[in-house]
């Protein structure tokens, strides 16, 4: 009996040692195999600012492509980091696979309104991160002016997400301009007018006027009549023809 327990006991040391050479032969020969493929793919099919072959020239490792390295030398964590620095780029995801193919995924940014200055141009987020301009993509969102610094884009950024957020005013506010006197003026798609909205109060009071004196001119087809739409004031629209 003693003999049979010692005889079993050794058989299972014996599976265990087999099982951890298999285990540590197939890591080497796995972190030995090489990159055989790098793939890119931007999320939700969406790529605008970046191609394949801009990706693709983030992911160097020791100044040479990390196509056909060895897996055991590649650095992930500094692949992804590198490609998340891109201004362009708001979330990255880099790993390898079972079959040694190297897998991007990017998401980028999307711009929701263009900034305009006398000195510069350029895009921002919906979170108002800068995006740069693009020789790839233009985007169709709406002209900024007379904002002049990161203070100011913070404090324009709940009107655009309200104006973002509603359908119809989505498509027909184009472009919002800033005075020295901290007050705002729309340009619009349907006419010429402009709308005076005043100040950064009573924002969805503001829009509900604005939207009942749309449906009422609209209807009527004398919305054209005018050239300033005036909702700053409580409880009434002026306008000016």
């Amino acid at each position: 009996m003693k003999f049979k327990r010692i005889l079993k006991y050794l058989l299972f040391l014996l599976l265990i040692i087999s099982l951890g050479f298999l285990y540590s032969f197939s890591s080497k020969r796995n972190s030995d195999k090489k990159v055989s493929e790098i793939i890119i793919e931007f999320e939700d099919g969406d790529n605008n600012f970046l191609t394949h072959s801009m990706v693709n020239k983030l992911l160097i490792q020791k100044n040479k492509t990390v196509k056909n390295q060895a897996k055991s030398v590649i650095d992930l964590y500094k692949l992804e980091n590198e490609v998340s620095k891109n201004p362009y780029v708001e979330k990255s995801s880099v790993f390898l696979t079972i079959e040694g193919k190297l897998k991007t995924v990017v998401k980028q940014r999307a711009p929701v309104a263009r900034i305009i200055t006398d000195k510069d141009s350029y895009y921002v987020d919906k979170q108002g991160v800068k995006i740069p301009l693009s020789n790839n993509y233009s985007a169709r969102v709406m002209l900024i002016s007379g904002v002049k610094n990161i203070e100011d884009i913070k404090e324009i950024m709940p009107l655009i997400s309200n104006i973002l957020k509603d359908d119809f005013l989505k498509k027909e506010i184009i472009g919002i301009q800033k005075s020295d006197a901290n007050e705002f003026q729309f340009a619009v798609r349907s006419g010429d007018y402009k709308i005076d909205f005043g100040k950064l109060s009573e924002i969805d009071i503001k829009f509900k006027k604005l939207k009942a004196f749309y449906n009422k001119t609209f209807e009527d087809k004398t919305i054209q009549n005018y050239k300033t739409i005036n909702i700053k004031y409580h409880n009434q629209v002026v306008c000016t023809k």
